[in-house]
């Protein structure tokens, strides 16, 4: 009965023993299957990152391959301000017509202005194109004697240029969109308010297309404004034909005939205009004296 019971007890401490021991294991095996997601999720992340920055190296490596650096090309508006002093005025010009003509330019303004017999002076308003910007007046300076001013100035348009041709873009993809509009558009209120904003719309792309072709021209074709000044000496020449040496003789003989005959007339003209009145004072006069005298002799005898 005794060892009955003893192997009752150590099998049921056995079974004890075994039920605990599988409970850990149980535990165990799902705490390694909890923590196994997390770490292939990391595995998962860090392959994930990995070809993540692989490609976005790739693809940088890529675009860097496949867009090259892009060079906006600078527009730049020149003028420039040129007085100089010059021998010959006439000359200095006609030589800078023709330098004009020859690098491609043209010519917007000539005037020549005549102070005095010393002193001439001249201006000049020419276009050239820009690449012979500099050449053209390096050679402008060499018809100097002497230059008394240079002013050279760069106006840089590139990017206001780059707005327009921007903006220009945008309203032609506006106008496309209102020209599919206006094909599809059935009703007439539809239509005239698609014309009216197509209308708008082509009046601002006409503005400022304009106003790149200005700057294209201005960027092009470079100002140049020259002042001349020419200062001479004239020495005057002895001219026999200005003497006129008989002529101005009977000149001066009739003019002083002409002024004797005047004298004359103005004294016949008064004797004989006024003889009634000379001859009343004459007999008034003659009685005065007659009287005085009588008297004064009428003073002696007494």
């Amino acid at each position: 009965m005794r060892k009955k019971i003893l192997f009752i007890l150590l099998f049921s401490l056995l079974v004890l023993l075994g039920a605990c021991s599988a409970s850990e294991m149980d535990i165990e095996s799902s705490e390694d299957k909890a923590m196994a997601p997390e770490s292939e999720a990391s595995n998962e992340v860090g392959t994930e990152g990995e070809s993540e920055e692989v490609a976005n190296d790739s693809s940088s490596g890529k675009s860097k391959k496949t867009t090259p650096a892009v060079s906006v090309q600078r527009m730049i508006i020149h003028k420039a301000i040129l007085s100089v002093n010059v021998k010959e005025l006439d000359k200095a010009q006609s030589n800078i017509q023709k330098k004009v003509e020859q690098y491609g330019g043209y010519i917007v303004e000539s005037n020549v202005y005549q102070e005095d017999d010393q002193t001439s002076s001249g201006t000049m308003i020419v276009r050239v194109p820009e690449e012979n910007f500099e050449k053209f007046l390096l050679e402008a300076e060499g018809e100097a004697a002497k230059v008394l001013e240079r002013n050279v100035t760069g106006q840089d348009v590139t990017e206001q240029y780059v707005d327009l041709e921007s903006r220009v873009r945008s309203k032609r993809a506006v106008e496309e969109r209102l020209l599919d509009f206006m094909s599809k558009a059935q009703k007439t209120e539809d239509l005239l308010k698609i014309s009216e904003d197509l209308a708008q719309v082509q009046e601002e792309i006409e503005v400022m297309v304009g106003k790149m072709k200005y700057l294209e021209n201005q960027t092009s074709f470079s100002t140049i404004e020259i002042s001349m000044y020419e200062n001479r000496v004239v020495v005057p020449e002895i001219d026999s034909k200005e003497l006129n040496t008989w002529e101005k003789t009977k000149k001066q003989f009739a003019t002083s005939t002409n002024s004797l005959l005047s004298a004359a007339s103005a004294f016949i003209v008064f004797f004989i205009g006024n003889l009634p009145v000379l001859l009343i004072l004459s007999v008034i006069g003659f009685g005065v004296y007659w009287f005085i005298r009588r008297r004064l002799n009428e003073q002696k005898k007494g």
